[in-house]
C-alpha cells in the first residue's frame, strides 16, 4: 500500500483530492519530498511559517524550554517563566490598552474566547460579522460565517448573529444598543485579501464606541509582520478592544491568543470563574518559541521587508492573465482571468516545484504568502515560474 493510500486510510480528510506532498523535511524557503526535491515555498503553511522552515531560533528556543521543563499546569494556575516573559514582551510592542494576554491553541479558539469574553463583557449577546469573512472553523467561528454552503451542514449555529458588508460605512448604522461586538479581519482572508479603505476602521472604530460595543480585529493571518507593518490595526488609524492573533505567532507551531485591557479580560475570571479554560493553552514550550519568533520579526525588520518584497512581486508579475494582485508586504492574492487558469495554475506549479494555493471564497485567486524570511533572488524564481506556467496556459 503506497504511502497516499494509507494516508487517505488512517487520516480524516478535509477534501476528496489532497495535493499529497510527501514530505521529508524543510528548511528556509523550502520543502523537500522523498524523492529529495525541494519546492520552494510560496504558501508557508498558509501564512504560518512566518520565519522560515526549521528555524535555528525556534529549535534552539524549544531545546532549551524542553530542558526544563514542558506542559506542567492547565492556564492560569502556574508561574511559568517562558510564558511570563513571552507576555510581557508581546505586549511591549503593542498599544498600551491591549496590555492582557490570554494564550490558547489556535487562532479558531482564540477567536471563540473573544467572542465569549465580549458578550461576558457587555451583557449583550448580538455578534455582527462581516460578509465572507473567515475566522475559522469551530462553531462560534462557524456561526459568524455567511457563506451557506460551508454553514448549512452544520445548523444551528450560535444566534444573533448579523452581518455587515466589508468597506461599506453606510452599513455601520446597524451596530446598536444591542450590539456586543463587531469583528472583522484586518485585512479580508478567505474573500480575496481585501485592504480596508482609507477611514473605514476608524469609522468603525468610533461607531463601536458611541454604541458601547466592542471592537475585535482578527490578525490572524495579516499579523506579525506579514503586511508591512508588527499588526496591520497599526496602518489604519484603529486601536481594537480585543486583538485576536495566530498563524505566525511561534514560526509554524500551533497557538492563539486573544488580547484585550486587563480590565475587560478580567471580566473572565469571576461570574463564572474559569470563564474560559484551556488546559495546554500557554503551553511553555510554545511560548519559548513564540518569544523566539516575535524577536527574529524585530531584529531582522521583516515588516519593512515584506513590504520590498512585495514590490518585487509586482515588478514581475505582470500577465495578460493576471487581472489584479490584491493585499499588502506578502500577504498577496493573484486575481486571474477565472477559476480554470487559478487551478491550472496552482496544480502545474507544484509539477514545477514551487508551492501556490487557493483561497476559501474568491475563486479566481491565488496566495502568495511565502516566509517573511525569503530572498529576493528567491522571489524572482517563483515569478518566473508562475509567468513560465501562465504563458503554458496560453499556448494550450
Amino acid at each position: 500500500m503506497s504511502k497516499l493510500d494509507r494516508f487517505r486510510k488512517v487520516l480524516a480528510p478535509t477534501t476528496p483530492h489532497p495535493l499529497g506532498l510527501e514530505v521529508s523535511k524543510a528548511k528556509g524557503s523550502y520543502i523537500y519530498d522523498s524523492q529529495k526535491k525541494a519546492y520552494l515555498d510560496f504558501v508557508a503553511g498558509v501564512s504560518a511559517v512566518s520565519i522560515g522552515h526549521s528555524n535555528r531560533v525556534i529549535r534552539k528556543a524549544v531545546d532549551q524550554q524542553l530542558k526544563r521543563h514542558s506542559h506542567v499546569m492547565v492556564y492560569g494556575e502556574f508561574i511559568q517563566e517562558a510564558v511570563l516573559n513571552y507576555a510581557e514582551f508581546l505586549t511591549a510592542q503593542l498599544h498600551p490598552s491591549l496590555n492582557s494576554v490570554y494564550l490558547v491553541n489556535s487562532g479558531t479558539e482564540a477567536i471563540e474566547g473573544a467572542l465569549k469574553l465580549a458578550r461576558a463583557a457587555t451583557k449583550r449577546t448580538e455578534i455582527i460579522a462581516a460578509k465572507n469573512n473567515y475566522h475559522g472553523n469551530t462553531m462560534g467561528s462557524l456561526s459568524l460565517m455567511d457563506y451557506e454552503e460551508r454553514v448549512a451542514p452544520f445548523r444551528p449555529l450560535i444566534p444573533d448573529i448579523k452581518h455587515i458588508q466589508f468597506n461599506q460605512p453606510e452599513d455601520l448604522d446597524a451596530i446598536t444598543d444591542s450590539t456586543a461586538a463587531v469583528i472583522v479581519e484586518t485585512i479580508q482572508g478567505g474573500a480575496g485579501f481585501i485592504i480596508p479603505e482609507a477611514s473605514y476602521l476608524s469609522a468603525l472604530k468610533k461607531r463601536c464606541q458611541e454604541k458601547g460595543t466592542l471592537l475585535i480585529l482578527d490578525e490572524i493571518q495579516p499579523g506579525f509582520g506579514r503586511t508591512g507593518t508588527l499588526f496591520a490595526y497599526e496602518q489604519f488609524e484603529c486601536v481594537p478592544d480585543i486583538l485576536v492573533i495566530g498563524k505566525g505567532m511561534a514560526g509554524g507551531l500551533p497557538v492563539g491568543a486573544f488580547i484585550a485591557n486587563s480590565a475587560l479580560m478580567n471580566t473572565l475570571s469571576h461570574s463564572p470563574k474559569l470563564g474560559h479554560i484551556t488546559t495546554f493553552g500557554g503551553h511553555p514550550v510554545i511560548a519559548a518559541a513564540a518569544h523566539a519568533t516575535l524577536r527574529f520579526i524585530l531584529e531582522n525588520e521583516l515588516p519593512s521587508k515584506s513590504l520590498a518584497h512585495e514590490k518585487t512581486i509586482r515588478k514581475f508579475l505582470k500577465h495578460h492573465l493576471i487581472k489584479e494582485i490584491r493585499g499588502r508586504g506578502l500577504m498577496l492574492a493573484l486575481i486571474l482571468d477565472d477559476e480554470k487558469v487559478a487551478n491550472f495554475l496552482v496544480l502545474e506549479a507544484l509539477k514545477r516545484q514551487l508551492i501556490l494555493f487557493w483561497l476559501l471564497y474568491e475563486k479566481r485567486a491565488v496566495r502568495l504568502t511565502p516566509p517573511l524570511t525569503i530572498s529576493k533572488k528567491e522571489i524572482e524564481k517563483g515569478c518566473q515560474l508562475i509567468l513560465e506556467i501562465l504563458d503554458d496556459y496560453t499556448v494550450n
